[in-house]
């Protein structure tokens, strides 16, 4: 189960996965598309889906069902996660004078509506609730609706309402991504799908994008961990077993310039695998998991920016020059008090973030993701003057000659 493999291998494993789900996806989409809510209520596989929007009374009534330590640590988690996505909030207009007469700027609008999805099913996952929701909040966006798969847990109903979620949906898979694409008789549709999910969810959300902007491919899990001699085996394991425990299509890879160290870790793994209580998950997903040795860190590097691993764990002596060097992670986690985890839930960063080698083109959700921007021009008749040539020329030369004018028109003019 534990084994050698190759990077080549493992990156194309991660994109084939997606591939395999695409016709399933197209029919959900199809079936929402003509049928809407009545698509929603009959690919609801586990329960009989008669009202799909939580009501009020439903979400006060969660927290009667939620322990009281849980509930205080879902709100502990959304201050330090609302504190981390503060400091990316950008200013909602700047203007900078650049030259004479010439003010720049750029100005920041939140989007109106966008749509969570929040996993279900195997778990719950209240910490996907709070890591989606409470950036849309910061940003300023009015209206956040969010679907997850029936029956909901009222862990994840206390966290979307503790974050300021608008509306909460009963509807999970491929056939949420399109509802909140499309819109249905219940579900009007949105402007932009953010959050994690299996591969039909996925695969759904990127084929949508014609139709709504997602944030991007995000699921199922991985990490890379990239460990020299001085990392310690359990440590390790236990990373491993962390993610492996998500999804059975989770993957890990451990890249190491040890020897030694793959055969300790898979002994620490075999000593805890026992004792886990979703080992059928593991199991299956260590199938897609597994370790690379390498000579040096500048191979372990080159290694992980192939894999473009969502979590990235560095686990050797001397860290931060292995930090300063990775391009393609879609989180960082230094040393060996820096558990995944802990990103997972309370640590104040998102969780939300690119896999199956999306990492190398997009970043883990944030602030800018809920919002849109726009350039601010303000040119006076000095500005004017002092770029009226170079625009009428360039116009000109491309025959644009309208464009021209527009200019020389201003110019001629006596108005001030």
């Amino acid at each position: 189960m534990w084994k050698a493999v190759e990077v080549g291998d493992w990156i194309a494993a991660r994109k084939t996965s997606l591939e395999e789900a695409r016709a399933t996806v197209t029919e959900v989409i199809g079936r929402v598309r003509k049928d809407g809510d009545s698509a929603l209520r009959q690919l609801s596989r586990h329960v009989e889906l008669k009202e799909i929007r939580v009501s009020n009374a439903e979400r006060e009534a969660a927290y009667d069902a939620v322990p009281k330590k849980i509930t205080d640590s879902l709100a502990d988690a959304r201050t330090r996660i609302e504190r981390f996505h503060s400091l990316q909030k950008p200013r909602d207009l700047w203007l900078q004078e650049v030259g004479p007469g010439i003010v720049l700027g750029m100005k920041t609008t939140p989007l109106d509506r966008v749509g969570l999805y929040i996993p279900g099913g195997r778990a719950a996952y209240p910490s996907s609730a709070l890591m989606c929701a409470i950036p849309a909040k910061v940003a300023g966006v009015r209206e956040i609706c969010a679907c997850s798969p029936p029956p909901i847990s009222p862990m994840t109903l206390v966290a979307l309402d503790l974050a300021g979620v608008t509306e909460i949906y009963r509807s999970g898979g491929a056939q949420a991504i399109a509802a909140m694409a499309i819109g249905t008789e219940s579900i009007p549709a949105v402007q932009k799908i953010v959050g994690p999910g299996n591969i039909y969810v996925t695969l759904a959300k990127m084929m949508l994008r014609e139709t709504v902007e997602i944030d991007f491919p995000a699921g199922p899990s991985e990490i890379g961990i990239i460990a020299d001699q001085t990392a310690d085996p359990a440590i390790v394991a236990a990373d491993i077993l962390a993610q492996a425990e998500h999804d059975p299509a989770a993957a890990c890879l451990l890249i190491t310039t040890d020897p030694s160290l793959p055969e300790k870790v898979g002994r620490k793994i075999d000593e805890m695998l026992p004792g886990a209580t979703r080992k059928e998950i593991i199991g299956q997903a260590l199938g897609n998991s597994g370790y690379v040795v390498v000579r040096t860190l500048d191979e372990a590097i080159a290694a992980s920016d192939a894999v473009a691993p969502e979590h990235l764990s560095i686990q050797v002596e001397d860290p931060l020059p292995v930090v300063t060097r990775v391009k393609n992670a879609g989180a960082i986690f230094v040393g060996r008090y820096s558990a995944v985890s802990c990103g997972d839930y309370a640590v104040g960063t998102n969780h939300v973030l690119p896999t199956a080698g999306y990492a190398k083109t997009y970043s883990g959700l944030d602030v800018m993701h809920f919002c849109k921007t726009a350039s601010v021009e303000m040119i006076s008749r000095e500005g004017l003057e002092a770029i009226g040539d170079t625009v009428e020329i360039l116009a000109d030369a491309e025959g644009l000659h309208a464009h021209a004018e527009a200019v020389r028109i201003r110019r001629k003019s006596r108005k001030t």
